[in-house]
C-alpha cells in the first residue's frame, strides 16, 4: 500500500514538472504561476506545494532535469569503437541537446533571472558541469588510458572540445534566435570539431 502511495507521489512529481517545463518554455519564469502549473498538471496547489516549496524549488528541478535528461541521452550507448568514434558520437548527441529549442529556452531563462536566484544558477552550472562536462572528462580518461589521446589536464581539453560544438549550435541560437541555421550541417559541425581536437591530443605513431 505505502509503495503504490509512493507510485502515485513520483508519478504526480513528474506531471507537475512536465507541466512546469512546457510553461517556463513558453510564458517564461516571471509570467509563469503556481496555480497554472498546477491546473496543468491536475493536481492541488496543495500537492504542487508539498512537492516543491516555491516556484524556485521548481525551476531548479525543472532545469536539473533537463541536464541529467541530456546527459542520459548523450551517453546512452556509446560506442565502443576508436578515438574518433566515440568522440564524433559523443559530439553529435551534444550538439543535438545544444540546438533543442527547449534547451536554449531554459538557457535563456537560467540568465535572465540570474539575480534573482543566484545560488540556483549556480547551481545549475555546477549540474552542467558535473554531468555532462563530467561525462567528457571521463570519456578522454578512457581514451587517455587506452594510449589514443595524450591530454594532461582532460578538464581543459574537455572544455575545448564542448566550446567548438557550443559555439555553432548552442551560442547561435541563443543570439539569433531559434530559426538561425549554421552554413554546415550538424555532422559537419561534429566532424570539424573533432578532426580539430584530435589534431591537438590524437598520439602518433612515429617511425622506428
Amino acid at each position: 500500500m505505502v509503495e503504490q502511495g509512493d507510485r502515485r507521489s513520483e508519478q504526480k512529481r513528474r506531471e507537475i514538472l512536465s507541466a512546469a517545463r512546457t510553461l517556463f518554455a513558453s510564458e517564461g519564469y516571471a509570467n509563469t504561476g503556481m496555480e497554472v502549473v498546477a491546473r496543468m498538471a491536475s493536481v492541488s496547489t496543495a500537492t504542487l506545494y508539498a512537492h516543491f516549496p516555491s516556484k524556485t524549488d521548481l525551476f531548479k528541478a525543472v532545469v536539473s532535469g533537463l541536464v541529467t535528461d541530456a546527459a542520459d541521452r548523450i551517453y546512452r550507448g556509446a560506442p565502443t569503437g576508436d578515438a574518433r568514434e566515440r568522440l564524433n558520437a559523443f559530439a553529435k548527441a551534444y550538439a543535438s541537446f545544444c540546438t533543442n529549442p527547449g534547451t536554449r529556452a531554459v538557457v535563456r531563462m537560467v540568465c535572465a533571472e540570474r539575480r534573482r536566484f543566484e545560488d540556483g544558477g549556480l547551481q545549475v552550472e555546477q549540474r552542467a558541469r558535473n554531468d555532462i562536462g563530467g561525462g567528457a572528462i571521463t570519456l578522454i580518461g578512457e581514451l587517455v588510458e587506452a594510449g589514443e589521446l595524450k591530454v594532461d589536464k582532460p578538464a581543459w581539453a574537455a572544455g575545448q572540445l564542448l566550446g567548438m560544438i557550443e559555439h555553432a549550435t548552442l551560442l547561435l541560437g541563443l543570439v539569433n534566435g531559434d530559426g538561425a541555421k549554421a552554413q554546415r550541417s550538424l555532422d559537419a559541425i561534429c566532424e570539424d570539431a573533432v578532426t580539430t581536437f584530435l589534431a591537438r591530443y590524437a598520439v602518433r605513431e612515429t617511425a622506428g
